[in-house]
């Protein structure tokens, strides 16, 4: 089986359609899957549902897709960094279902490790667990989160082979890997293509049977969200 596609757009064709449920990895700006993206913008596909820890910035990432009105439904921990965001949802464009970040990453391997549902302790007693069933163990309460897993993944990783094995560099690493595990196919695009057997199996993240698709996507833009700096100090 050949994963490796020739570009971004062969990667997703034939995959992407009206009111789907995505999965897009990354976290900031960092490890997003930016050409996939852009693929999907270009695909025309609407209504859609983005899982993502975040949407991006205005411009950037899923910024893209708000932009083009494709995204029906976000479900987010972060959106604090993307004005056209805020726009949607407060004008009732864009639906959000809102996450503790801790929440989110676990009910995205939970999804993947095939766990229907879970009970955790974050958000008891507050509006994220309005309409969820809260249950007590041991003297405290919990409240249950379902599983997500999606119909797409698409995933940035910093080293792949053409097996789809991947290796995701520091902060990348932060929900590329579940996501690639919970969802029915998917996409990985990869900054630096190798052949099988020059990744040691030890540094493999997500084994290559997760990955149905591989691009080879070098030098992408590393965008930076948020520049603080400071004068130079005086001679």
């Amino acid at each position: 089986m050949n994963k490796v596609q020739a570009d971004a757009r062969s990667a997703l064709a034939g995959l992407v359609k009206d009111g789907m449920t995505i999965m897009a990895g990354g976290f900031g700006l960092c490890g997003i899957p930016e050409a996939l993206i852009e693929a999907i913008r270009d695909s025309g596909a609407k209504d859609l549902t983005f899982i993502s820890n975040n949407a991006g910035v205005d411009g950037i990432g899923l910024g893209r897709l708000l932009e083009t009105r494709q995204i029906k439904k976000m479900i987010s921990s972060y959106v604090g960094e993307n004005k056209l965001f805020a726009q949607q949802y407060l004008s009732g464009e864009l639906e959000l279902e809102f996450n503790p970040q801790g929440t989110l990453a676990e009910r995205i391997r939970a999804g993947g490790a095939g766990i229907p549902a879970f009970f955790t302790k974050t958000g008891v007693g507050t509006i994220i667990a309005d309409g969820k069933e809260v249950r007590e163990f041991d003297g405290e309460k919990y409240v249950m989160e379902r599983g997500l897993f999606a119909d797409i993944a698409v995933v940035h990783a910093f080293k792949g082979d053409t097996e789809g094995n991947l290796v995701y560099r520091k902060t990348a690493r932060n929900f590329n890997p579940m996501m690639a595990s919970a969802a029915k196919i998917t996409i990985a695009e990869v900054e630096h293509l190798v052949q099988p057997g020059e990744i040691d199996p030890d540094c493999i993240h997500t084994p290559g049977i997760f990955v149905q698709r591989v691009v080879h996507v070098p030098n992408p833009a590393k965008h930076i969200e948020q520049r603080t700096t400071r004068p130079r100090a005086a001679a």
